[in-house]
């Protein structure tokens, strides 16, 4: 142990993911173990409670009750979105006054809490915000330790291996989907969207078309008297890792409609963002963004897009746009997941006693080995694999024509 721990704070940030509340228990659990003494308290809604002074402590009744966190999917703290480094935002959302560095308000919170490791749980924003403050930190001899935890369900942060929920959200949304594709009973001719989540990363999306596949693989189906497999199958897959003709698109998907009836497409968030923005600002219209200059992709509708393009040129009589991310972040984690995240939780709780500070997860570039992976190395973007063999299958399986890779800017 590089010095001696007393009190830890914890923080949830970014956008749900199927972990976080398991992943504070865990933690908390851990600590409770190995280290009862160590002194643990939450701040509420993430950064933003750290900038406020808002924290809630973990009792004795809490630490005996820990793992019941790991039930429950969404995070008992509270989630939100904060840069510390835009300080404008910072400044218009009075999280900060006019002339004050978030990064310094947060740094002498945390002292002022007497806290000496933080552990944050997020996605690429989250823990590129904690590898600022971390930098921060230490610049200015704060001597604090900031451990990490990977939580995002696009799987999209280097240098990690698998991200925490991202297997559970892709069950989840297969989930969904089971009952959203009987809406093509509901009428002739049914274009339906499935819109998965996935900003760059087309990871998750392709996930959960599989695990789709593989629960129809479970179902029995009547043939002769209508209830086909073949009306209830994925028919694409569009990912932002790729281009494709949309004419001859349209072209071999008319013919499943003409044969089936429907069509149904799983499509990421995140494609073709950059065509629809450009059409959208060419009408004058402005696409807003998030503190981390993001699109507001609700403003973009990816799907909406595509229900437009292709709902004309394969002759649909009706288009029906699903959308599963709400549905499959929220969820609790699945075995599979749990097991990820205890071992992460576990890894994250002996660095910081040590203290090492970092990102924990499998590094990509050591083998898959559980470490904390350098703050310096942690980027989001990492865009997912197309060459992968399980994504070359199922489209080869769906009869879909693999696209062009587009170039990911890195």
């Amino acid at each position: 142990m590089s010095k001696q721990v007393k009190k830890v704070g914890i923080l949830t940030a970014g956008g749900l993911a199927p972990c976080l509340s398991s992943a504070i228990g865990y933690l908390v659990d851990e600590y409770s173990r190995v280290a009862p003494d160590v002194e643990i308290i939450g701040y509420v809604n993430g950064y933003m409670g750290l900038l406020k002074g808002q924290s809630i402590p973990v009792t004795p009744e809490v630490r005996q009750n820990a793992l019941f966190l790991t039930e429950h999917g969404g995070s008992p703290l509270g989630n939100s979105r904060v840069k510390l480094t835009n300080v404008k935002d910072c400044v218009k959302r009075g999280l900060v006054k006019e002339g004050d560095d978030p990064q310094k308000v947060a740094a002498d919170q945390l002292v002022k809490d007497g806290v000496d490791v933080l552990h944050t749980i997020g996605g690429d924003d989250t823990n590129t915000a904690a590898a600022d403050l971390a930098a921060y930190l230490a610049r200015n001899s704060y001597g604090l330790t900031v451990v990490g935890l990977p939580k995002t369900i696009d799987n999209d942060v280097y240098p990690i291996r698998q991200s925490l929920g991202a297997w559970t959200a892709a069950e989840e949304g297969a989930k969904y989907f089971v009952n959203v594709v009987k809406e093509n009973s509901a009428n002739p001719r049914m274009l339906i969207v499935h819109e998965v989540m996935g900003r760059n990363c087309g990871w998750l999306t392709a996930a959960t078309a599989a695990a789709y596949r593989k629960l129809m693989d479970g179902f029995n189906y009547l043939p002769a008297f209508g209830l086909t497999r073949d009306r209830e199958e994925v028919h694409a897959v569009y990912v932002p890792e790729m281009a494709f003709d949309v004419k001859a698109e349209a072209a071999r998907l008319r013919k499943v409609m003409d044969k089936n009836d429907c069509v149904n497409i799983f499509v990421s968030e995140g494609a073709c963002v950059e065509t629809i923005i450009a059409e959208l600002e060419a009408k004058g219209e402005e696409v807003p963004r998030d503190a981390f200059g993001h699109p507001k992709l609700d403003k973009v509708n990816v799907g909406g897009w595509f229900a437009k393009q292709f709902g004309d040129m394969l002759g649909a009589e009706k288009t029906m746009v699903q959308k599963s991310g709400y549905f499959s972040r929220a969820a609790a984690p699945i075995a599979k997941d749990k097991e990820l995240i205890q071992a992460c939780a576990k890894k994250a709780v002996e660095c910081a006693l040590a203290g090492v500070g970092g990102v924990v997860g499998e590094d990509e570039n050591k083998n898959g080995e559980l470490r904390a992976c350098e703050f310096t190395r942690i980027k989001g973007g990492k865009p997912f694999d197309t060459d992968t063999p399980w994504f070359n299958a199922l489209l080869a399986a769906i009869g879909q024509p693999k696209g062009a890779v587009v170039a990911v800017k890195h």
